[in-house]
């Protein structure tokens, strides 16, 4: 699994100067990307219902290999359950703590009192992150 993403990684890097070289140079290169993005997407997400439901691999195990795989698909799933919801929280509060970081920097330039106030909007959007990764050492807990 993990030669495969070094492998793909090179790849990767390409596809994303070559993106930005036409995003860049031509109109068009905008839609096509988009384009190219949502058929993307759209695979991604068949080959996480595959991958969920099990596909005809999952159908075709004995009874012994069938429990075996249950348990290890619970498992995998409560870790990338976890994953996700660090990942997603800490992206959320990143771009929270963005925005309400440079509006309390501009309101504190304008009115110094504003600190206080200033700085528990920030720290709410920081929140959103320990809420994350509290729900993801429950999901590990459970795992």
């Amino acid at each position: 699994m993990i030669s495969a993403w070094l492998i793909a990684l090179p790849l990767i890097a390409a596809a994303a100067v070559l993106a930005r070289l036409a995003a860049r140079r031509w109109r068009r290169g905008v839609l096509l990307l988009a384009g190219i993005g949502a058929l993307l997407l759209v695979g991604a997400i068949v080959v996480l219902v595959v991958a969920a439901t099990g596909g005809t691999a999952g159908a075709a195990a004995g009874a012994a290999g069938a429990t075996a795989a249950a348990g290890t698909s619970g498992n995998s799933a409560a870790l990338i359950g976890a994953a996700i919801a660090v990942a997603g929280s800490t992206i959320g509060a990143g771009i929270a703590v963005a925005y309400t970081g440079a509006a309390a920097l501009a309101a504190m330039s304008e009115r110094p009192e504003l600190f206080g106030r200033a700085m528990v909007v920030v720290g709410l959007a920081e929140g959103i992150a320990i809420y994350g990764l509290i729900i993801g050492i429950i999901l590990v807990g459970k795992a």
